[in-house]
């Protein structure tokens, strides 16, 4: 029979295994003719040999091999006029399908995953901004059947051992994920290809979420409008990137959407996807110290002995090796290199580049020379490229903050790119309020001291974001004794013996001792372990010598922070004798304020917004100032160090309430008339907003509403209730201090005492503090986190004011039916909206 004799040589196996299906039996039957005769006359074993090899041969050609796709395409078309891209993971791009098959060539290999945001939406208040980095993670593929699955390892939870069944135990007790799913295109020599592209169109950044959950639309990806952007994907011999321009549709596009929006059924903005193989052996971590200033890797080590600590911390750093380990100096291995984004126009350009070489000091004074570099980026590179550290130039539609990430191997905390984001309309605020304090614009000329206390903002600026990417965290508690680039530094404004403003010397330059020795703790070369644990030791007793200590974010911030010393832009070592040192210079400044602060050409209706920075210099003051009331101050001990944990004496927390109440008064907080005379009504093309104040006068600007907002400031933290809280248990415990009734008093007596006020108008402004102050008491006596104590002190005084003010004028009869409407039926009272206070601070959180 025909097919009882499947017989080829080499070049018919070929032609033959090429032809179309129906070919065939006629290929066959031409193959078995020409050779029978010669078939015929060899021996029976030799036959018998051949006739199984063409049996296979031929199945072959009937069947997917066991290594070509499951849909039949071989090995050589599924790539065939496909551009190819060599390095850490190689990928064929497919120009006319515009898709992407990745090479996998070792399943199972751990590498890092990054997501980032190369295009943002402009808006702060979103928060989705160019160059924003996403979630770091520590992956790998794995196979299944048909698949391959992109699985997510959990590094939170470990065990560090050398016996695989105790990691194994670790790994199967917490939730892995699988962040895709991708199927065989083909497969050769043990090299797998899979199709990437739908998963590099996807929603990595989770924009759709962000959107929903801020009320501003539901818009999801358009995959129809969405495409691979071919000029940033490339691969690199230790990390591949991809780019992808995803196009959002949807609809109900939230206030902060639509203002930035070209089209407000969609949006279109490209998303980053870097495949980072793991950093070579031989990184040393170091261990997180409290007291250091750095961020932590944190984990669960589950291998630890039952006497250790389960919790393991790691401080976050740049790798950084001496090239001669020995000497006293010596360059550094590999350099540590930021570059500066080339959109970046002078002068801020200068002025960037100055601030973010300040680290190289740091880093001289361990014996690296020229360890810590700043370049110009190269034309042709890509921020997101994690081969380079970057300080980035972001644009938005209002001023916002700026912030320092970083890329870091989630294993052992190492910083593999460090990731500046700047927002560009800070140094325009700044630039503004030295304009409004010196008022030196006559006759169309400036002064360049405005423009010089503008940049040096900007070098410190520089220097503070690139410290986070290097490792380091905010440090509050550095101004009172060393200027720290890791605080958040107010200007430096004092009187001449004259009166005169001045801002020469408005920011510091250069680092601080404590940045320094910050640096020497995460950067110092040691010899061996026993060495590196003396010399951090020695590193933290010169610090607690020096009097340097480290408090972060959480004891500082105003609204529930208690550190005496720990303040946002504040400079003092008092931040009491500071509060009053700053409203003697918001004085000076408003006596002077005329349209001299702003430039020619102008409309006279934007003096408002150089205004409300003069007005409210002080704020942060007061936000510092308000947490001696019932603070303390505290260390971050570790034992057996010596423990600080003190209150702030009596007299110093007396005399700081008495200057907030001061902040809070009708003299401090009613405009001068020069200053109403010189402020009409919005000019066409012209209006206010949210950096503006509020009022209830409709066009025209109110005063009283600017008062409003500055009563509001302090009162509102001066009866925050974990501060009520605080001084009720601070006087139970020392019965010297002041506790939360002192402090009510001492309001009482300040904003419903009997009305004193030299003019009619201030008369006004007195009452307006007085319904801030009462409704801020109210407040509190309903909180939800104001304990009975609070609760029933408030009640009592307010019924007794209830009953002062019944016998009083007009206005504080309405006071006594507000208290009333509260006593009586306290769940259903609503504090009024006061008018809001103008942003300080960049916007955004």
């Amino acid at each position: 029979m025909l097919l009882s004799k499947r017989h080829t040589d080499s070049i018919g196996y070929l032609h033959f295994c090429q032809l179309p299906s129906f070919y065939y039996p006629i290929s066959l039957y031409s193959i078995n003719f020409h050779l029978q005769a010669t078939l015929n006359r060899m021996k029976p074993i030799i036959y018998l040999i051949i006739s199984v090899f063409s049996i296979f041969s031929f199945t072959s050609c009937q069947q997917p091999a066991a290594n070509s796709s499951a849909n039949g395409a071989n090995n050589a078309s599924s790539t065939a006029g496909m551009a190819k891209n060599e390095g850490f993971f190689n990928f064929y791009w497919d120009d006319k399908e515009g898709k992407i098959l990745l090479e996998i060539d070792e399943l199972e290999q751990e590498f890092i995953y990054v997501s980032s945001l190369a295009t943002g939406l402009g808006s702060n208040d979103i928060g989705l901004d160019r160059g924003q980095l996403g979630a770091t993670r520590l992956v790998k593929f794995v196979r299944s059947g048909p698949k391959v699955l992109l699985q997510a390892i959990n590094t939170d939870y470990r065990a560090v051992s050398d016996n695989p069944l105790e990691q194994q135990s670790v790994e199967q007790a917490f939730a892995q994920a699988i962040l895709g799913s991708f199927k065989i295109v083909a497969e050769e020599n043990g090299t797998i290809r899979i199709d990437i592209t739908d998963f590099l169109l996807r929603d990595a950044h989770g924009i759709s979420q962000r959107l929903k959950s801020m009320k501003e639309g539901d818009y999801s990806v358009d995959k129809d409008k969405s495409a691979i952007y071919m000029p940033k994907t490339k691969a690199f011999p230790r990390n591949t990137e991809f780019e992808a321009i995803t196009t959002f549709t949807g609809s109900g596009a939230g206030r902060y959407l639509r203002s930035v929006l070209a089209e407000n059924s969609g949006f279109a903005v490209r998303q980053h996807h870097s495949f980072v193989a793991l950093p070579e052996d031989g990184y040393q971590p170091r261990k997180f110290d409290p007291r250091a200033g750095y961020f932590a890797t944190s984990y669960a080590d589950y291998a630890q002995p039952i006497d250790k600590p389960l919790d393991q911390k790691l401080i976050t750093r740049h790798r950084l090796e001496k090239e001669d380990p020995s000497a006293e100096r010596s360059a550094a291995k590999e350099p540590i290199i930021y570059y500066l984004d080339a959109g970046v126009p002078e002068p801020v350009r200068s002025a960037l580049l100055d601030g973010a070489a300040w680290w190289n000091e740091a880093f001289e004074a361990l014996g690296y020379d020229n360890a810590f570099q700043v370049a110009m980026l190269p034309d042709d590179a890509d921020p997101l490229d994690v081969r380079y550290n970057v300080i980035q130039w972001v644009h938005r539609s209002t001023r916002g903050w700026s912030y320092g990430a970083s890329v870091k191997d989630p294993r052992t905390g190492e910083i593999l790119k460090g990731h500046v984001s700047l927002g560009s309309l800070r140094v325009r605020q700044d630039l503004m309020i030295a304009e409004a304090l010196l008022a030196d614009y006559e006759e169309g000329k400036g002064s360049d001291a405005m423009e010089s206390m503008a940049l040096a903002r900007l070098r410190q600026l520089s220097a503070h974001e690139v410290g986070h990417t290097i490792g380091l965290a905010h440090n509050f508690a550095a101004s009172p004794n060393d200027a720290s680039v890791m605080d958040y530094p107010h200007p430096k404004i004092t009187l001449d013996e004259d009166g005169n403003i001045q801002l020469d010397e408005a920011y510091a330059a250069g680092l601080s001792n404590w940045d320094k020795l910050s640096i020497a703790y995460g950067y110092e070369s040691f010899e061996d372990e026993a060495s590196e644990e003396e010399g951090l030791k020695a590193i933290l007793s010169t610090m607690e010598s020096e009097g340097l200590m480290f408090i972060s974010d959480r004891d500082a911030r105003a609204e529930g922070g208690a550190h005496a010393y720990a303040h946002l832009w504040d400079n003092a070592e008092d931040a009491g004798t500071e509060l009053e040192h700053l409203l003697k210079v918001r004085q000076v400044a408003l006596d002077k304020f005329s349209p001299a602060v702003m430039q020619d050409g102008l409309p006279y209706s934007q003096l408002e917004n150089y205004l409300v920075p003069i007005y409210l210099l002080h704020r942060y003051q007061v936000e510092a100032a308000v947490k001696l009331v019932g603070g303390l101050n505290y260390n971050y001990g570790v034992k057996p160090d010596a423990l600080i944990l003190e209150p702030v004496p009596a007299a110093m927390q007396q005399a700081v309430l008495d200057q907030l109440l001061e902040a809070a008064s009708a003299s401090t907080l009613t405009l001068p008339e020069h200053i109403l005379a010189t402020l009409p009504p919005q000019a066409s093309g012209y209006g206010r907003d949210r950096e503006s104040f509020r009022g209830r006068t409709g066009l025209t600007f109110d005063p009283l509403a600017a008062a409003e907002s500055g009563a509001d400031l302090v009162f509102g933290l001066l009866l925050h209730p974990e501060r009520a809280e605080r001084l009720i248990s601070q006087q139970a415990l020392h019965a010297d201090l002041p506790g939360l009734e002192d402090v009510l008093e001492a309001i009482e007596n300040s904003s419903f005492s009997n009305n004193t006020a030299d003019t009619n108008f201030t008369r006004l402004v007195q009452q307006r503090i007085a319904f801030v102050a009462l409704h801020h008491m109210i407040h509190l006596a309903q909180h939800e986190n104001a304990g009975p104590e609070v609760k029933a002190l408030l009640h009592s005084r307010l019924k007794n004011l209830q009953q002062r003010f019944e016998k009083g004028d007009t206005t504080q009869q309405y006071f006594s039916v507000i208290i009333s409407q509260f006593i009586d039926n306290p769940d259903e009272y609503s504090l009024p909206e006061f008018s809001p206070i103008p942003p300080g601070a960049p916007i955004g959180g």
